[in-house]
């Protein structure tokens, strides 16, 4: 069969590597490789004939991967880290490739060599580090933030590296040859962006008004392949037309299902190429050379490490932050096999050199999680054995703090609160990690300690022993727990109210004596349905029964381990059944000009009238012989059946 054959092997192949990588917590990407060694050329049994074909075909697969990183590029995820993404990433990438020329010359290679193996080795695995934060529960967090930043930087980084590496090559052309190269790229881009920015998006209106998912699929693998091969035309790059493509269509209305789109097909041709890669390594060559992929291994994690860690104290960060960011990003990534196949087809590198490169590699991604685990213990070390770090501390009241609430997140949610309390002249104070929010709200003039609010020295800054109430703003649960645990350590007597993403979120915290847990996305969902219930006329006693009812349910299992919660949730429902509602007496409502005792409002609607607003005048608990005029605004105390007998009741 041929080809037909290859790939059928290769799909079956790469499927059980996939679950196998599954069932062994591991990215995908691992188990595509295992496979491709499983079924190259070096293992025996059933294999592959016909790799060149293979490896044509993953060209595509590099193609597509550039296309849709193109496509998903967007300025606005590096905007809140940007100086460390956009100027600390560049000189990351430099300086590891330094580090891999060093080791290069320390191994005795050549000059070329060592600089392509500096350029495979700077790059960071996306996919393993977004899998492990998210495994984690550390998305959203600041350090994460600086890492996905990073890791942008890095994928967009190998494209400038596939066109420059390759012309190292040729001394005999030289500089003259890489000068040609970068004034046709820039050309390139500069057709494509005065060009294609016009052109692209009127075809992709063009394509969609047919309403065909067939077409519009056909017409964005045709731009990104396509464009790719002018590039190649043009001298330049097949993967880097792809890539520009992408970024083009980008901007278009239609970007969002341009990549849905095409993520199944750039997913299927993806598996080629990562099978493709592991039929070029050669187990043999990792049996005789494993003290060599030992000791460049190490000295990798560890370069890598070092230069993440000096990189983001010089860019700001401190506590936590330069560790989870070192310990996260030392592997080598997937774009670096990229650059390793295009170091091969144009006899930059060896296979010894590739074989070594991958090696090492799938060893880091396959390390990641558990040294990424090593983050908490490594700091913890840190503040034992350094002083604390100095604190900036901005806007705290001049008499101190106490009786006061500690807010810890100065994110939205944190700011909301902030306000409100602020207006209130409740005293308080936010605990913030993340410089640009510390700095934001500075500026708004709100009490703040830039800070990690789970350590035990930012804590008592805040004055954490006097604290009445302690509001946990942050999204990650790991990171709730840790604050949770400290603040019960230093003050066990303070209540906490915390946000959580799910139940067992939710039952987690409560373990862990939180005092109230709410969930945003399931009160915005019930706020939502409660005012659309409103427009469509549902009395209001039938909406909170509906609204309490799905909170019964969502809370059930808390309930049965809870018994203090299910009080405070049967109180809470109690005091949602029983309204305070302003209701205006219209001037010819039957009870204007009727004292409360004449209009018999309790006995007729049990309703009680608390207070009444008459020009710009608050009558509270008014008596009996109290007489309500047109115009007036009654305060109303009733349960919602109550109420709508006291609305029918004043007309």
């Amino acid at each position: 069969m041929g080809i037909a054959a290859d790939i059928a092997i290769i799909v079956v192949a790469g499927l059980i590597g996939g679950l196998i990588a599954q069932q062994l917590r591991q990215p995908l990407i691992i188990g595509y490789i295992l496979a491709g060694v499983a079924v190259g050329p070096f293992t025996g049994g059933i294999s592959v004939a016909e790799i060149h074909d293979i490896e044509l075909l993953a060209e595509i697969g590099v193609a597509l991967l550039l296309f849709a990183l193109g496509l998903e590029f967007s300025l606005k995820e590096l905007q809140p880290v940007r100086r460390i993404a956009l100027l600390g990433a560049p000189l990351q990438v430099l300086i590891t490739m330094a580090l891999g020329w060093g080791i290069g010359q320390l191994l005795g290679w050549d000059g070329q060599s060592s600089l392509w193996f500096g350029g495979m080795i700077a790059l960071s695995s996306t996919m393993i580090v977004l899998k492990t934060m998210a495994g984690r529960g550390h998305m959203g967090t600041l350090s994460s933030r600086v890492m996905v930043g990073i890791l942008i930087v890095q994928d967009l980084a190998v494209v400038p590296l596939m066109i420059i590496l390759p012309q190292l090559g040729h001394p005999d052309t030289g500089l003259a040859a890489l000068t040609t190269a970068g004034l046709r790229a820039a050309l390139f881009l500069i057709l494509m962006f005065f060009v294609g920015t016009r052109l692209l998006p009127r075809l992709m209106t063009y394509v969609a008004a047919w309403n065909s998912r067939e077409l519009f699929l056909l017409a964005n693998t045709a731009i990104g392949l396509g464009i790719g091969y002018v590039t190649f035309l043009f001298g330049l790059s097949f993967a880097f037309g792809a890539f520009v493509a992408g970024l083009v269509l980008s901007e278009s209305d239609y970007s969002h299902q341009a990549l849905s789109d095409v993520i199944p097909l750039r997913d299927i041709f993806g598996l080629l190429f990562f099978v493709s890669v592991g039929m070029l390594l050669n187990p043999a060559f990792l049996a005789a050379n494993w003290l060599l992929v030992l000791g460049v291994v190490l000295l990798v994690m560890v370069g890598k490490a070092l230069i993440f860690f000096l990189i983001s104290l010089a860019f700001g960060y401190r506590y936590i932050t330069p560790i989870v960011v070192a310990l996260g990003l030392f592997q080598i990534g997937e774009f670096s096999f990229v650059l390793a196949r295009v170091g091969l087809a144009t006899n930059s590198i060896g296979r010894d050199l590739y074989a070594l490169t991958l090696t090492t590699a799938i060893i880091t991604m396959v390390l990641t999680p558990a040294i990424y685990s090593l983050a908490a213990p490594l700091y913890a070390l840190r503040k034992r054995w350094l002083k604390p770090e100095p604190l900036q501390i901005a806007n705290l009241p001049a008499a101190g703090l106490h009786d006061h609430v500690v807010i810890a997140g100065g994110g939205r949610v944190g700011q909301y609160v902030a306000q409100v309390l602020r207006r209130l002249d409740f005293d308080f104070v936010m605990i913030e990690l993340d410089q640009r929010r510390f700095l934001q709200n500075k500026t708004a003039g709100l009490p703040i300690i830039f800070g990690d609010a789970s350590q035990e020295t930012v804590l008592e800054a805040a004055r954490i022993g006097k604290a009445r109430l302690v509001l946990i703003a942050t999204p990650a649960i790991s990171i709730t727990q840790m604050i949770v645990d400290q603040v019960h350590r230093l003050n066990p007597q303070v209540h906490i109210v915390a946000r959580a993403e799910g139940i067992e979120q939710m039952r987690l915290l409560h373990d862990h004596g939180v005092y109230e847990v709410v969930q945003p996305e399931m009160e915005a969902g019930l706020e939502i349905t409660r005012q659309a219930l409103l427009h469509l006329d549902v009395p209001a006693g039938s909406i909170q029964e509906y609204t309490d009812a799905i909170r019964r349910d969502l809370y059930a299992p808390l309930y049965r381990v809870h018994d203090a919660y299910q009080t405070v949730a049967h109180l809470r429902n109690a005091a949602h059944r029983l309204q305070l509602q302003w209701v205006t007496v219209p001037e010819e409502s039957p009870l204007a000009g009727c004292s409360i005792a004449e209009a018999a409002i309790r006995s007729r609607s049990g309703a009680s009238v608390v207070g009444v607003l008459r020009e710009g005048k608050v009558t509270a608990n008014p008596d009996p012989s109290f007489r309500l005029r047109g115009g007036d605004l009654a305060a109303v105390m009733a349960s919602p059946e109550q109420m709508t007998a006291f609305q029918q009741l004043v007309g």
